[in-house]
């Protein structure tokens, strides 16, 4: 069976389907409300209790009309109806209180699980995927969360038990005043049908635009020298304020049909307010009903706005928080690594490599990268990578570390298939310097202790020496806990290549990866990083992808590829001897790849 049979590549990322199904959508509120919901219930349980206080006023209400008209007390209806609005404001206060402070909750587990999941994405989802429109799901999508999974479904629920007992009320006191009221609400209420998906499809574009602007400013501040630079500030802000109107159109659309539901209740109370009122007074005339019988129909009729208002609100808030909903459980259809912390510090001795015929491309539908590479590192020394631009050096590392798997052949790390390997254990193995040596924000201790949190004190020094640094600390006002600003644009770019490098060795990884990892430094720390990564090739297997002649020389072997194929194995003497390529890249300094490989440059 070939590796490929064997590991499956993931599932590719899913399409955005804008909106789930009714019931997976149900099935992914509830997921949400699960683990609250014994608070949930609780709250319900006393907006319900609030409510029927609330229906017991018109009753109330009734008693004291009859009384005056009897010429009896009405000193203890009063003391009632006194009671029975501050018994109902009271516990329905803290049911709104409860259900606000789980919604809370909710939206912080969503988050938690969100941010959880999207730090394990494969390496080629984060790649295809917009990260604005990520942090936007993890931002403002979870938010929407926190009406739709607690206050809509209790006003739901609530709302629903509130108006069936209400009609029943009315039911009893007269029907035909029932009938009256219930065929001027149906008539408006179905026009409800009309409007809520207007709103579902305008929140769910307003949600789509507020992604894209977090995309537009992500990629703003990313490169935010590079902005001012080109002088594209005025270009830039005009990208994000047309996205952020985009947002204000769709989220003004939203606010509109929301307010015509919302007014369509007012209007059918009312309507059917004029209504029982101008039947109700001829049913008094008539004897059929009493005054007091009126006047409490007319305040049940008061009083229905709210069953149907949070009826109406809560058909709302779905609609926005179905079309949040199916973002974020896009985000759980995305293709994830195994979640593990790993162990700090790699054991063991240096480990070997091999590529055994590997074949990979970065996308489907794009030209392979890798055309049957193959090649072999015993444990310890340094082996280089040189080859024109796009020959597939960085590759290597790339899938070394499995951000990316093969799709033909295999990698192997101490004769085992990395996709056998457990991943925190070969990443835990591996010490890798990016070619843009990333330094992170935060303090310079953090970044050094980043990929070995348990380093001590006197290994902080050492790796400090190591690496020319112990002068940049003494520099630093705060010493370790100077803060080195985004992206450590307080530090030079040499300063953040040798930070990366001290992290990496801080590591003491079995095999050290360094991806052009001193290309921006002079040539004193250039010196004295050869003599370090020298000092590391002793104890640890050293790869380096390297355009600088004065780093290959010192390799123990060198691998020249050229357009995704191995071109060369041997060392710096044997090669010039031997290899047209080699020598030309050796008598540019490997600085540019040659005339004659133009096309290779272009793989």
């Amino acid at each position: 069976m070939s590796a490929t049979q064997a590991h499956p590549a993931p599932p590719a990322r899913p399409a955005a389907s804008g909106r789930l199904p009714a019931r997976e959508t149900w099935r992914a509120l509830y997921a949400h409300v699960r683990p609250h919901r014994a608070p949930v219930a609780l709250g319900a349980l006393l907006t319900l209790v609030g409510a029927v206080t609330g229906l017991a006023q018109p009753l109330a209400a009734k008693e004291l009309v009859e009384r005056l008209g009897d010429g009896g007390s009405i000193a203890s209806v009063l003391l009632v109806l006194t009671a029975l609005v501050v018994l109902g404001t009271a516990v329905e206060a803290v049911g709104a209180y409860l259900l606000n402070r789980t919604a809370e909750s909710v939206v912080l587990a969503a988050r938690r699980q969100l941010v959880a999941r999207l730090l394990r994405l494969r390496m080629p989802e984060v790649e295809r995927t917009s990260p604005g429109d990520l942090m936007a799901r993890v931002t403002s999508d979870t938010t929407l969360l926190r009406q739709v999974t607690t206050t809509s479904v209790v006003s739901l629920a609530t709302g629903s038990l509130t108006l069936v007992a209400t009609v029943v009320l009315m039911a009893r006191m007269d029907p035909v005043l029932l009938g009256v009221t219930l065929g001027v609400i149906v008539l408006i209420g179905a026009s409800m049908g009309l409007v809520l998906p207007r709103i579902s499809k305008a929140a769910k574009r307003a949600q789509e635009s507020v992604g894209e602007m977090s995309s537009v400013l992500e990629r703003a501040f990313g490169a935010f020298r590079t902005v001012k630079a080109a002088g594209a500030e005025a270009r830039e802000a005009r990208a994000v304020e047309e996205a952020a109107r985009t947002a204000w159109v769709h989220g003004v659309r939203a606010a509109r049909w929301n307010a015509v539901a919302s007014s369509s209740v007012g209007l059918a109370v009312q309507v059917s307010f004029l209504a029982v009122l101008g039947v109700g007074g001829a049913r008094v005339a008539s004897g059929a009903v009493s005054v007091s019988t009126l006047v409490a129909f007319l305040l049940l009729l008061f009083y229905l706005i709210d069953p149907v208002s949070r009826l109406v609100e809560a058909a709302a808030q779905y609609q926005v928080g179905a079309a949040a909903v199916a973002r974020i459980a896009e985000v759980s259809q995305l293709a994830t690594e195994p979640g593990h912390d790993g162990p700090p510090r790699a054991q063991g001795p240096p480990a070997s490599v091999a590529f055994d015929r590997v074949v990979f491309r970065y996308r489907p539908d794009a030209p392979d990268v890798h055309r049957g590479v193959s090649f072999s590192v015993p444990g310890g020394g340094m082996t280089a990578f040189v080859g024109p631009s796009g020959a597939g050096k960085s590759t290597v590392f790339a899938l070394l570390e499995r951000f990316h798997e093969a799709g033909g052949g295999r990698v192997l790390v101490d004769g085992r298939d990395v996709r056998d390997w457990p991943l925190h254990e070969l990443r835990a193995a591996i010490g890798y310097v990016e070619q843009d040596a990333p330094v992170l924000a935060g303090t310079l201790r953090e970044n050094l202790l980043f990929a070995a949190p348990h380093a001590t004190e006197e290994e902080v020094r050492e790796v400090l020496a190591r690496t020319r640094l112990t002068d940049l600390v003494e520099r630093l006002p705060d010493g370790l806990e100077t803060v080195v600003g985004h992206r450590g644009g307080r530090l030079s770019g040499g300063e953040r290549q040798r930070v990366a490098i001290a992290r990496a060795l801080l590591r003491r990884p079995r095999l050290l990866l360094l991806d052009e990892a001193t290309s921006q430094l002079d040539a004193v720390n250039e010196l004295a990083l050869r003599d370090t990564v020298a000092e590391a090739a002793r104890t640890t297997t050293v790869l380096v992808v390297a355009h600088r002649l004065s780093t290959v020389t010192l390799a123990d072997r060198i691998v020249v590829l050229e357009a995704g194929r191995v071109r060369a194995v041997g060392t710096h003497g044997e090669l010039v001897a031997a290899d047209p390529l080699y020598g030309e890249l050796a008598a540019t300094q490997f600085l540019a790849a040659p005339q004659g490989n133009a096309d290779a440059s272009k793989a």
